[in-house]
């Protein structure tokens, strides 16, 4: 795993056809009978009820419903409405906040965000109201953070927003027409390496509040050390995994029938990884421009 959304075991759970028409007698056709009428004991195929005298009359039946399923433009459709409300709130938050709460205000959508993917997961489901509260966050995150390093670094937002999107349609190209996967085993290397990186960024959040600074994420003026670089290109790789991963969590949702409203959980865990992979392409080309 890498990415908590996906992680859950039997997350997508296939939907049986829901029929609704009961009291189904001979092929699928509905029976009558006279009050106080007794079938005959052997007569007929099973099911059938032999009918006395005139019956009452025939009643319409629906015809069967079944339950919808997911789908591949199902699950691009929600994830473009996801990452089109984390945009929109992530623009204004970069236009409209002060530069004074630009870090409070990053720091907080940044715990919001990484604490509401593993709600979501131990639900093991979401909806359009959790996707756009996460958008919100999120957004909030990515805006002030875009405005910090655009500050120190102008243009370099566009240049990480296009190497988001080059690096989503590689990984896409490969797994689709590459066999790109991802083994189990490679899997607990990922998931470990990133719950050892997640831990991490959390010291260093904190002795960041003790006033204490290792030189693991520096910020945009600040020198870049050998670990910095280090970090940054194992969060790329990270995500690039997690990408791989949550394509393969969808295609195996969307092969064994799972319910059409699941679309929305393959969004959010789609949107989550798709943050994390600009945020580290943002850190990398920030210390390549200094």
């Amino acid at each position: 795993m890498a990415n908590p959304v996906f992680s859950t075991k039997g997350l997508f759970t296939p939907t049986a056809p829901q029929y609704v028409a009961p009291n189904q007698g001979l092929n699928g056709y509905q029976t009558y009978t006279m009050p106080g009428a007794q079938p005959q004991a052997g007569y007929g195929p099973q099911g059938y009820e032999p009918q006395q005298g005139y019956g009452p009359a025939p009643t319409w039946q629906p015809p069967a419903q079944v339950a919808q399923t997911m789908t591949l433009d199902d699950v691009l459709q929600k994830t473009a409405i996801s990452l089109g409300a984390l945009f929109l709130v992530a623009a204004c938050a970069y236009i409209f906040l002060p530069d004074a709460v630009l870090y409070p205000a990053g720091i907080v959508g940044g715990l919001a965000a990484f604490i509401a993917p593993l709600i979501v997961a131990r639900r093991r489901a979401a909806s359009p109201v959790v996707n756009i509260l996460y958008a919100v966050t999120e957004g909030l995150l990515v805006g002030a953070f875009s405005k910090i390093f655009e500050q120190y670094l102008p243009g370099i937002i566009v240049q990480a927003v296009l190497g988001t999107l080059i690096a989503a349609g590689v990984v896409l190209v490969a797994y689709r027409f590459g066999g790109f996967r991802v083994s189990s085993k490679t899997a607990k290397i990922v998931q470990t390496g990133l719950i050892a990186f997640v831990g991490v960024a959390l010291v260093n959040l904190v002795l960041m509040f003790a006033g204490i600074n290792i030189g693991l994420f520096p910020g945009p003026g600040d020198p870049v050390s050998v670990w910095a670089w280090i970090l940054a290109l194992v969060g790329v790789g990270l995500a690039v995994f997690s990408l791989v991963q949550d394509f393969q969590f969808v295609e195996a949702g969307i092969r064994m029938g799972a319910p059409k409203e699941q679309g929305w959980m393959a969004a959010f865990g789609l949107s989550v990884t798709m943050v994390w992979l600009y945020i580290n392409l943002l850190r990398i080309l920030s210390y390549i421009r200094r």
